[in-house]
Formats: C-alpha cells, structure tokens, sequence
C-alpha cells in the first residue's frame, strides 16, 4: 500500500479518536449491552478444517453466535476489553476497534447482528438494507490431488446439489513447465465438463505462486474452456500491468482485510472478480469491499472455508449485495464432517439445490445454534 494512503488512514483514526462519541456508553436500549463473550475452538474431525465459534450474550440473556479462524488468548482477552459492556447495535464502532485483529472483527461483526436481528425481530439481510434476492448461487471446492479423485469428488459435490465448483491447481513446484501445466489443466477440465454435464461451471484456484509470465501463460492457455474466472494464480500486484492481454477473468482478494487494499485492485484493473474472505472480514466489511467494487462494475464472490455459522451470514450477505455473483462454501467430502455442521446449526442452512442455497429467514441470523454440539465437538476437538 502506498506510504500516503497509510499516513492519511493514521490521519483519519486518530480524527475518530478525538471526535467520535462511542455508541455504547449510555446510549443503548435496556439490557442490549454486550454482557459476556465465550469461544469454541472446533475442529471437522475427517477434514481437519478449524474455526471458533464466538458466543455473544447480552444482559438480557439474548445471544448471537459469531465465527473466525482460531485465536490467541491475547486475542480473545483484546475482543473482551472491546466488547463487553458494547450495545448490540455498535457493530460500526466494534468495527473500527478491532480492525487490528481482523478475523475477531469478523466473528464480532457476525454475533452483534444476530443478536441485532433478534432484538428488532428481523433477519440481518434487512438491517442490512433488505433483500435482493431470496437464493443465491453458491460453489464449492472439489478435493483431490489426482485426476481420479477430483473427478470422483466432482460426482460426491454435484450429489450434494452444487452446479459450480472450484478445480485446486497444482503448486508450481510439483509441475514441470508452465506448458505441462496448460495441456493437464485442460485435459482434466474437458473431462470434469464431460462428467458434470452442460449446467456445470468451473473457477480454476491457484494459490498465488506462478510468476506473471506463467498467469498470462496459463490464462491465455485455457481460454475458450468456458471457466467463470481465474482465481489467485499468482499475487495481484504483478498482474496488474497483464490485464487486459487476456479475455480470461481473473480474481483475486482472498488474503486482504483492509478496504484500501481492494480499493488498490480496482483502481488497478487488476480484478474481474473480488474474493474477501469471510473469516477475515464479516459481513459488514465486505459489504463496504462490494459497495466499493460496484461503483467499478466488479462482482463480489466472497470466499469461505469456516463454519457453518459464516455460512448463514454470508447467505445474507449475498441477499444485501446488489453486485453480488457467487458464494463458495465448504462442502465435506465425509458424511461425518457433514452430520457435524449439519448438528451445529441445523441442516437447512447447507442445503443445496440445483446449484443455490436459500436465504435463512429467521431473526438474526436465522440459525438456532445447538449448545450441547459445541460442547460436544470442542471436546473432540480439545
């Protein structure tokens, strides 16, 4: 990021400092304050995939649930000092508190609109603004190293009602050249297209290790195979000078956090699509990420490997956005994973038809989270 853009955001903090009235002292309605905050680091026992669960309880006893990658104890004793004693409806202010930790910010973001939506008897889509939709489209991540298996986990997600999926591309150093690369990438996409059929899509995702040579390489090298877009092939600031060579879309935004750093992709035409993370941002950050994506005519495809917890809020998310296109969520490759997430919140939220997952619509987030399976899988996961 630039040294002025820095400067000027130091500028503008310590602004807020001086000038802001925090909106939870003495200005909340009875017993919405913010009264005690717990964590539940869980594990998917098959997958191995990790997130903690964040439990919000007001002095009225009403409770939201929030969720992020896992934390220190400094982290969570920092999200305590913040929060307690916090309206539910400061979420704007907890926002700005604790945008040096940004995956608690998330979690934080999460558990203060659920218990928002709870205390005005509306689900969060229409505190965010109301709906634009009542479904939204949603993909998933196939798993596998092998062709075999990819193409065997293509068979187990499309049973689960997915119609879009994300095919892993291999590290650069377990390939030879970046021209054995194209030629296997487009074997192996010709036979997924074969096996799901016409009313299948695919994003090819990298891990951001080619070299700008190697993304033009490769993105010129499958275009015409009909893929959504390109994902993270290499890292975003040496891309940017390559947009435009290539009809292939490309996305990129999965490990930034700040909206000056998007900010930087669109103004870079850098981006077809943009990818903030869910764990990393909440809801109410990426939904500033999209506000800003919009006005340079990008669509958002928000990125999510949690719980089933952020899968519910990014469903509502995703019913806010106008510029919304697609949501990855995690899909088990084990019906044991599967019972898990399905036992924590209930297993419409997951639910997957023809390729969308509908919008929860009860208060809040529109999850009723089952206390006895956290406690049940943090001990499994301990």
């Amino acid at each position: 990021m630039p040294q002025s853009n820095l400067n000027r955001q130091e500028r503008l903090a310590a602004f807020r400092a001086r000038h802001s009235s925090p909106l939870h002292e003495n200005q909340s309605p009875t017993g919405t304050e913010i009264a005690d905050l717990t964590v539940h680091p869980l594990r998917e026992r098959i997958s191995g995939r990790q997130y903690t669960v964040f439990r919000l309880m007001t002095k009225s006893g009403l409770s939201g649930y929030g969720e992020c990658a896992n934390i220190s104890d400094g982290d969570l004793v920092e999200a305590k000092r913040t929060v307690l004693g916090m309206s539910c409806a400061a979420f704007e202010v907890a926002r700005h508190k604790l945008q040096s930790l940004p995956g608690v910010q998330a979690a934080v973001n999460m558990a203060l609109l659920d218990i928002l939506g709870k205390v005005v008897h509306a689900p969060a889509y229409q505190i965010l603004g109301g709906p634009t939709r009542f479904k939204a489209r949603v993909m998933a991540r196939l798993q596998g190293e092998s062709e075999d298996k990819l193409l065997a986990s293509l068979g187990w997600v499309r049973q689960g009602g997915f119609r879009a999926f994300v095919i892993p591309l291999p590290r650069r150093m377990e390939v030879g050249s970046i021209r054995d690369l194209i030629h296997s990438m487009r074997r192996l996409l010709e036979k997924l297209q074969a096996v799901g059929g016409e009313r299948t899509d695919f994003v090819l995702g990298g891990t951001g290790d080619l070299s700008f040579d190697e993304t033009l390489a490769l993105a010129r090298g499958v275009e015409g195979l009909g893929l959504l877009w390109l994902d993270e092939p290499c890292d975003a600031t040496q891309f940017r000078a390559g947009h435009g060579t290539t009809v292939m879309p490309v996305g990129f935004g999965k490990g930034l956090h700040r909206c000056s750093d998007f900010l930087t992709l669109l103004r870079d035409e850098a981006a077809d699509v943009i990818r903030p993370d869910f764990g990393l941002n909440g809801i109410v950050q990426i939904r500033r990420i999209a506000a800003l994506a919009e006005t340079y005519y990008i669509a958002a495809a928000p990125h999510h490997h949690g719980g089933p917890i952020s899968t519910a809020a990014a469903l509502h998310l995703a019913a806010s956005l106008p510029n919304f296109f697609i949501q990855e969520i995690p899909y088990p490759d084990d019906e044991a994973d599967i019972k898990m997430r399905a036992e924590l919140v209930g297993t419409s939220v997951e639910t997957v038809e023809d390729g969308f997952a509908r919008i929860p619509a009860g208060e809040g987030l529109g999850i009723t989270v089952n206390e006895a399976a956290l406690e049940k899988y943090w001990e499994s996961s301990a």
